[in-house]
């Protein structure tokens, strides 16, 4: 695990920076807009390209070399924070450079997300896939802890350019870190004629290898169904907390804090006890634990409330999330998850990408309104979520979050699933 922490503690200052950079950006443009549109745009400009070029993706990661591509998405991503950087510098900066800049950042994070996670098979036995899985959301969930809070008490003082400054340095310690570590390659898998190169078959690959087992498939139908869910709710989270707070950034930060500690808490637990045996059951339990706590932080008009609901949604990812991971390293070969993981990819951001472009308009053209004083929602759900700016986009965010629960409720009833 020794080489795995050195990459991965470099990868999570990378991430630190990331979140600040995406926090700050996220203020900004909520303060030019105040429409969530705007915000679930960046998220679907960015899962987009990920979709159509995740089976290139894939082949890449099975045929180059994984420590290259790894390099290469770190300085794309770098290149492009200094080009937004300039632009706004030179104020010159609109909505759409960022939504630019996003695509052409999901592209090559996409790359290096494969990358990463093809690595975890070669660098470590199966013994301890949970736990390296379990790391990678504790840098997640760390970086949403420090970032917030930094970001937030920051941007009234350095602004964006300060922010993008950092995070900038970040990407220099990534890069230094990952140059250091040697990431084992396996050998390239034979093609049924190796004197061809047989492109729509290499591009079909994952999903065929999908289909023929079905326990994957039921899993993947199963958590591409919880990340559209989720992902509705997620284009929301932002610019609902801004709406119900009179846009301040610190009370944002903080919330966001508490959802990186229930994270950072969930991930330690794994990582130290390596998860449930019956992974198919952690990934269940903690999807039926993350619906619960969401329907709950919806309902909330308060930090008092937000707090703990958001810190106990969040504890539930790594389980989840490292369960999940665990039964695709463990039941793909090595030497051909790259092509499988960028159709699991593709499947679950598209499902992803379409929560999220639909999220916005309806809640700024349907539940926002409807949730206004003497809107035709507000008669019903107002003496639970209140009425006014915001109450509209709790009550999608709430819809969102049953699904959740309600996708983990028919995975359990399905033996395929659970057979996994």
């Amino acid at each position: 695990m020794q080489k795995f922490i050195q990459l991965w503690l470099g990868q999570t200052a990378s991430m630190i920076g990331s979140a600040m950079s995406g926090f700050a950006l996220t203020i900004w443009i909520w303060e030019s807009t105040s429409q969530a549109t705007a915000l679930a745009l960046l998220m679907f400009f960015i899962q987009l390209p990920r979709i159509l070029l995740a089976p290139v993706a894939g082949i890449l990661v099975d045929r180059w070399n994984r420590k290259f591509l790894m390099g290469s998405g770190d300085a794309v991503s770098a290149l492009l924070t200094l080009t937004i950087l300039l632009l706004y510098i030179s104020q010159n900066l609109q909505i759409w450079h960022i939504y630019v800049a996003g695509a052409v950042n999901g592209i090559f994070d996409q790359i290096q997300q494969l990358a990463y996670s093809a690595a975890i098979a070669t660098m470590m036995p199966e013994k301890h896939y949970s736990r390296a899985s379990s790391l990678s959301f504790l840098a997640n969930y760390g970086a949403s802890i420090i970032a917030p809070t930094l970001a937030g008490i920051l941007y009234s003082a350095i602004g964006l350019s300060g922010i993008f400054t950092i995070d900038l340095a970040t990407f220099t310690i990534a890069i230094a870190t990952l140059v250091s570590v040697k990431i084992p390659q396996p050998a390239i898998a034979s093609n049924p004629q190796p004197t061809r190169f047989h492109l729509l078959q290499e591009l079909s690959f994952g999903f065929r290898y999908i289909v023929e087992r079905p326990s994957l498939l039921a899993l993947l139908v199963c958590v591409s169904l919880f990340w559209f869910a989720h992902d509705i709710g997620a284009a929301l989270y932002s610019p609902m907390i801004l709406a119900r707070t009179d846009n301040n950034a610190r009370i944002l930060g903080t919330i966001l804090s508490a959802a990186g500690a229930g994270g950072v808490l969930g991930a330690s637990i794994v990582s130290i006890w390596g998860g449930p045996k019956r992974r198919v059951r952690g990934f269940l339990l903690g999807m039926a634990g993350a619906g619960l706590s969401k329907i709950v932080f919806a309902f909330g008009q308060a930090l008092s409330i937000w707090i703990p609901a958001q810190f106990c949604s969040s504890f539930n990812f790594p389980i989840l999330g490292s369960s999940n991971e665990a039964i695709w390293l463990a039941k793909v070969a090595p030497e051909v998850q790259g092509r499988v993981f960028a159709t699991r990819a593709v499947i679950m951001q598209l499902a992803s990408a379409i929560g999220l472009l639909i999220a916005g308009p309806l809640a700024d053209r349907v539940f926002e309104p409807a949730m206004q004083p003497g809107g035709f929602l507000a008669a019903i759900f107002g003496p639970i979520l209140g009425t006014g700016a915001g109450a509209g986009m709790a009550l999608l965010y709430a819809i969102s979050a049953l699904g959740l629960l309600l996708v983990a409720v028919g995975g359990y009833a399905c033996r395929l699933l659970r057979d996994a």
